[in-house]
């Protein structure tokens, strides 16, 4: 039987389609209105609150542990100050990634890290062999629920709550109180938009999603599900485990796995030659940014809007936009004589009815990866196949100032 998050006792209450998933083993609503783009549109105009419980959880403590992180993760753990967050992936001796999580440093010696997949024994294996038996890693998974708070007012709402979320930039964590209940509030999201993500002991999730939502109905709050998130996340350029790439752990064979080079996360290695760490996957990450050897970049395509209303006018049909969200394999083709010249592969397509285009996130050579670069995207038109104009274009595709905005240190509450 499918588990309930700590949230379950309200969000069964909102949930009008009774449309349940299984996320990790619990249940999740992926709409909880018939219409997603009203759930939509409160992450991009108002306030959303979204579940995200179902991430499992882990507590990294003890003298070892910045040690062990710092051999595990890819990103360099020891860098992140107390009091901040970081998107980090962890791969394995080929350098191809297992996984990818947000990690936050709440102490000199704490961490905690959300992960998509089970990770707890491939750190502790890890702890093991490099004899860091001073480290302490722990599943708390099921102690925690976690509210991701999302949208342009947000910070009006938790501003309500407590004065610590102020002073959080983009990427940093507080400890506070909401309602008198110890919570750590990390200023971060999976939407690409303003938003702050909410940990509370499971014990205490019901009295926080109440004072959450009261603070919210002024600013027309509306619990989301995971479909309007995947949308929001698109426009983001934000990857998705399981549709834009697979875990290595996974993988039977090389070509379905990937390389954080690979990805786009080369950002992450730009200084590498003045990290002496040797992490795991180091050696032939090296190798992969010195000889260019990546098989291919992960880009953003836009779909030119006019050739995309082309053929589905010749078929006679209107092109479809309302609420289209896919995560499917759609194939990519150079451009050029021959129509059907495979190059690679679109991974994620939306009709962003925010930007009023077909967007996606894709897979191309090297040479393709250029931004403007035309290529062809194959689309399934009443069954048949067809190619339409698809431009490479930087992600992410949306990326509003107030993201990464500072607020003033008043208490809006106060006000």
């Amino acid at each position: 039987m499918p588990k309930t998050t700590p949230f379950h006792q309200r969000t069964d209450a909102l949930n009008q389609t009774r449309i349940w998933k299984n996320w990790s083993g619990y249940l999740v609503a992926p709409q909880y209105q018939y219409s997603i783009s009203t759930e939509y549109y409160s992450i991009r105009n108002s306030v959303s609150l979204l579940d995200t419980s179902p991430l499992f959880k882990y507590r990294f403590s003890g003298s070892d542990s910045v040690a062990l992180l710092r051999h595990a993760l890819a990103r360099d753990v020891g860098k992140c100050k107390i009091g901040h967050a970081q998107y980090n992936v962890w791969c394995d001796e080929k350098g191809f990634v297992v996984q990818d999580g947000v990690i936050m440093r709440v102490d000199e010696n704490e961490f905690l890290l959300t992960a998509a997949e089970p990770a707890l024994r491939y750190f502790r294996q890890i702890a093991r062999t490099k004899g860091l038996n001073a480290s302490t890693v722990q599943d708390v998974s099921e102690a925690y629920g976690i509210l991701a708070l999302q949208g342009p007012h947000t910070h009006n709402v938790i501003s309500k709550l407590t004065d610590a979320a102020t002073p959080l930039g983009y990427f940093q964590i507080a400890q506070t109180e909401l309602q008198n209940r110890p919570v750590t509030i990390s200023r971060t999201g999976y939407t690409g938009d303003l938003g702050y993500e909410i940990w509370i002991r499971s014990e205490d999730a019901i009295a926080v999603w109440d004072a959450i939502t009261e603070a919210g109905a002024d600013y027309n709050l509306t619990p989301v599900g995971t479909t309007a998130l995947k949308m929001a996340r698109v426009e983001a350029g934000l990857l998705l485990m399981d549709v834009d790439f697979e875990s290595s752990r996974f993988a039977w064979v090389d070509a379905q796995r990937e390389t954080p080079i690979e990805l786009g996360f080369g950002w992450m290695f730009r200084n590498l030659q003045d990290d002496k760490r040797d992490f795991i996957g180091r050696e032939a990450i090296e190798v992969e940014i010195s000889r260019q050897t990546n098989r291919w970049t992960t880009v953003g395509l836009a779909i030119d809007w006019h050739d995309y209303e082309r053929v589905h006018f010749k078929a006679g049909i209107s092109p479809p936009k309302y609420e289209l969200y896919r995560e499917e394999t759609m194939s990519l083709y150079r451009r050029g004589e021959a129509e059907w010249d495979y190059a690679g592969y679109a991974s994620s397509f939306l009709f962003s009815s925010l930007l009023k285009k077909p967007i996606a996130i894709a897979k191309l050579p090297i040479d393709l990866a250029t931004p403007g670069t035309e290529v062809d995207l194959e689309l399934s038109v009443i069954k048949k196949p067809v190619n339409v104009l698809a431009r490479v274009t930087d992600m992410p595709f949306f990326n509003p100032d107030r993201k990464t905005a500072m607020f003033p240190k008043t208490r809006q509450g106060d006000a």
